[in-house]
């Protein structure tokens, strides 16, 4: 099968590799459509933490954000997930211990990552392996798009429950990218009154969203840094009014500096969010609804052949921020 594999910083290239079989416990799925995130992009540019502690080495298959058909099941499978539309944790605890059994999984020490930790490959490619563990069906409502922006959002409507957005409460999100997009739609589909800050905010402006450039003279119940700007952490803890909540969902590339003292002087409840494993169920539930349409954020789809040159290009941020990839096309 065809697969698009990393095999070094800036190099990335389409290879013919062995199409997986599946193992006891695991299904093989079809790829329907896989999408890129700044994790892949640090990936190909040789950035991700990982590279340099160990927990991933070259060359990789990327892709941990996907949806396809169920084509193959190993021993112990139950047979009803045979042609069924599934998407699918990317964390894979190894179901033995503590964090485990507590439903931690995401917590493993010992976990797999799909296309990112331990060499487990990624969606960027016709086939992939799943433990049957980890999928989630799809209903015929929530198409190819939407089911390869569950992970995502599953990520985005952790960092929402944690914000405890919802009816009376203000909301600052700082980063227009895909997940502070996806927490903005979250969580005005709670029916909290969400701003965005961001330096550039016109796409996020054309879905309707209140935008700022600066931080804006008001009172927030909830900050969500959804940014990769290592000052913005400060800046949330700062902002938040008193007793309120902080969320700390983004990534800088270098370390973040928070002033402890302020968090416990204004007496605030700080989370940080880790994967989607918490908020697959309920991402999928209400794109099926239609309470959230992620659809619009995917601003372009192509095939294999053409994502080194999507892995290295910039983003234009007046347009949508996600691209997917159709193994097939």
């Amino acid at each position: 099968m065809r697969a698009f594999v990393i095999t070094g910083p800036f190099q990335g290239e389409v290879r013919d590799v062995e199409p997986p079989v599946p193992e006891p416990g695991d299904v093989i799925v079809r790829v329907e459509r896989a999408g890129v995130c700044g994790t892949d992009a640090e990936f190909f540019t040789g950035d991700m933490a990982y590279l340099h502690d160990g927990q991933a080495r070259y060359p990789l298959r990327i892709g941990h954000e996907w949806c396809g058909v169920v084509t193959a099941l190993g021993a112990g499978v139950p047979k009803e997930w045979l042609g069924r539309r599934v998407t699918g944790d990317t964390m894979l605890g190894c179901q033995k211990c503590a964090r485990c059994r507590s439903g931690r999984q995401h917590l493993c020490a010992d976990r797999f990552e799909i296309g990112i930790r331990y060499g487990y490959p990624g969606a960027l490619a016709e086939f992939l392996p799943v433990p049957v563990f980890a999928l989630h069906a799809l209903p015929d409502s929530v198409g190819p798009v939407a089911g390869a922006m569950v992970e995502p959002g599953g990520n985005a409507l952790r960092a929402v429950r944690a914000a405890g957005a919802g009816p009376g409460e203000r909301v600052l999100i700082l980063g227009p990218g895909t997940i502070g997009l996806l927490a903005a739609m979250f969580a005005v589909a709670e029916g909290a009154e969400v701003h965005l800050l961001g330096l550039s905010t016109g796409f996020a402006e054309s879905l309707g969203f209140t935008c700022h450039t600066g931080v804006p003279d008001l009172p927030f119940d909830a900050v969500i840094d959804a940014s990769n700007a290592a000052a913005l952490p400060a800046l949330a803890a700062e902002t938040v009014e008193p007793g309120g909540r902080v969320v700390y969902i983004g990534l800088a590339g270098e370390p973040s500096l928070v002033d402890t003292r302020v968090i416990a002087l204004k007496d605030l409840k700080v989370t940080g969010v880790l994967s989607a494993s918490g908020g697959l169920a309920g991402a999928i539930e209400r794109y099926a609804s239609g309470a959230v349409d992620p659809t619009p954020l995917v601003g372009a789809t192509i095939g294999l052949d053409d994502v080194a040159g999507a892995l290295a290009g910039k983003r234009d941020p007046g347009r949508p921020p996600k691209i997917h990839i159709d193994p097939v096309s």
